[in-house]
């Protein structure tokens, strides 16, 4: 059986969807209803093989498999950016949400399926219901989409399949069930999309920076399955094998990455990064300022690991600690957001390729910093880093990222949508920088009330819905381009729900909250 917790959070899972498709009320909102009722009896499964240790695979422990959450999102996501497409009376970006739907739903029906069918005794009624939920997004699918976007839609899923075989293998005990969805179908689908746009490169068509997230993302990702399976067959802490590292990945960098990115942009990917950060003097004022977060950022890292030496060699860093990085976050984003958008969304690729290449360091122990990574990243681990990789700090990246690189420029003419479309770009510094911090302050030094089954306090949950709405307040004031158009109760629903699946969800709610919150403020 579920647990309580579950049972709330897929029940808040549930209200969001039925948001969605109150707001949407199309056939594309009608399959993400039937996918949201067969995830969730899905999950019993799921979770019953977790306990039992019948995956397949290692998944994180501690944790519930998350298949109803995670299922949802990139539906979710594609069909909310497919009506605002609709309304802006853009085409090509409309069916590009249907793909993004139809993918989303087809994936996480993989996912369904391969639960079913390692289940023993086979579960006749759950077979049934997934058959029927998958009919009807089959149909669906038939009836909507071209040869191209069905051809499009299977080659995600055949990348997702194998990238998910050789992902989950090699790092055991990093994700859910639900967080391998989410993290390896938009790794898959970016790659996917990589492909697709090298294949039709058109001089002049698409924006440089899209391009350079595509590159990016696969770049590291593919430079971590090189490293990976080379390492197999040789021991990385040695001198020897850390410049062989260092040296691949100049060659890999300068010799595929730059090419790649050259084809799609035209032009000198250096020269024209040079001259995006330095094309404005707010730019230059916003890199100095973003410089000196990040060395006070590194400075917090230091002063921990210092006290950590003079007290206790088991001292690990309090919630509290932690969630300094949020307000340093938070610092970041924030102006970025209100001044150069274009300019943050280009930084944060950035600092995403340095932090995973990073990691990469301190996971294969490269010379001469890898083994100092992991001695100053252990003092800040928690249960959700029980796998060989240290993801924390990438999640709340991601989080603060996605919604940014996810916006829909081009469905928003002006620069920005109309009503709480207004704050999609907001939502991870509402959801995390904001709401998560706020809660686990709060929450660990002065709740009292626990929510019902769960570590996590009324107290905190309270205090991180009002701090959010500050916070809009703050934004409207501060940012001009946002104007809201009366929509508060629906901002005020949304801000409500995404707060309490925060109290309830055992999966990495710097990844799933803004995501949520996102796809609220864009229905």
């Amino acid at each position: 059986m579920l647990n309580k917790p579950v049972l709330v959070e897929s029940l808040i899972v549930f209200i969001i969807v039925l948001f969605v498709h109150a707001a949407v009320w199309d056939r594309y909102s009608w399959c993400a209803v039937a996918l949201a009722v067969q995830a969730f009896y899905v999950q019993f499964k799921w979770d019953r093989l977790l306990q039992l240790g019948g995956a397949v695979f290692q998944f994180r422990a501690a944790a519930n498999s998350g298949l109803l959450p995670a299922s949802m999102v990139i539906p979710l996501l594609g069909i909310a950016m497919k009506e605002r497409c609709k309304s802006a009376g853009i085409v090509y970006f409309e069916r590009f949400g249907i793909v993004v739907a139809s993918t989303g739903m087809l994936v996480a029906l993989f996912l369904s399926v391969i639960a079913v069918g390692i289940t023993k005794p086979v579960p006749t009624n759950t077979c049934i219901l997934t058959g029927v939920a998958g009919s009807i997004i089959i149909y669906t699918m038939k009836h909507s989409l071209t040869v191209s976007e069905v051809i499009e839609v299977l080659e995600v899923l055949l990348i997702f399949v194998y990238l998910s075989m050789i992902l989950l293998y090699l790092l055991p005990r990093c994700f859910t069930p639900g967080e391998a969805l989410l993290v390896l179908g938009g790794i898959s689908f970016v790659l996917n999309q990589l492909i697709k746009r090298s294949l039709n490169v058109i001089e002049g068509r698409g924006d440089p920076i899209d391009f350079f997230l595509l590159v990016a993302v696969v770049g590291v990702v593919l430079l971590g399955l090189f490293f990976t399976v080379l390492f197999i067959f040789m021991d990385s802490g040695t001198w020897i094998s850390s410049l062989f590292f260092h040296m691949m990945t100049a060659v890999l960098g300068l010799g595929v990455i730059m090419p790649w990115l050259y084809r799609l942009i035209q032009r000198n990917p250096l020269f024209w990064l040079l001259q995006f950060l330095f094309q404005t003097q707010t730019r230059v004022y916003l890199l100095v300022y973003w410089t000196f977060l990040a060395a006070s950022a590194c400075g917090v890292v230091f002063y921990q690991n210092a006290k950590r030496s003079s007290e206790s060699k088991k001292h690990q860093a309090s919630t509290i600690t932690r969630k300094y990085f949020h307000f340093i976050v938070v610092a970041t984003y924030v102006p970025g957001l209100i001044y150069d958008r274009q300019l943050l969304y280009v930084a944060a690729v950035l600092c995403l390729a340095v932090f995973i290449f990073l990691e990469y360091i301190r996971y294969f122990r490269i010379k001469p910093f890898g083994q100092t990574l992991r001695h100053l990243l252990s003092l800040f681990l928690d249960e959700r880093d029980s796998g060989p990789l240290i993801l924390t700090h990438i999640y709340l990246l991601l989080g603060m990222s996605l919604p940014v690189w996810l916006f829909p420029r081009s469905c928003a003419p002006k620069g920005t949508l109309s009503g709480a479309g207004a704050l999609v770009p907001y939502a991870g510094v509402l959801a995390v920088g904001v709401g998560d911090t706020i809660a686990s302050v709060f929450g660990s030094t002065m709740g009292e009330i626990k929510w019902p089954g769960t570590k996590k306090t009324v107290e905190g949950t309270m205090t991180a819905i009002f701090a959010q709405i500050i916070a809009v307040a703050l934004i409207l004031i501060f940012d001009s381009s946002v104007n809201l158009n009366s929509s508060y109760a629906w901002i005020l629903a949304s801000v409500s729900l995404v707060s309490l699946l925060e109290a309830y969800t055992t999966q990495i709610d710097n990844l799933l909250l803004p995501l949520y919150l996102q796809i609220m403020f864009m229905a």
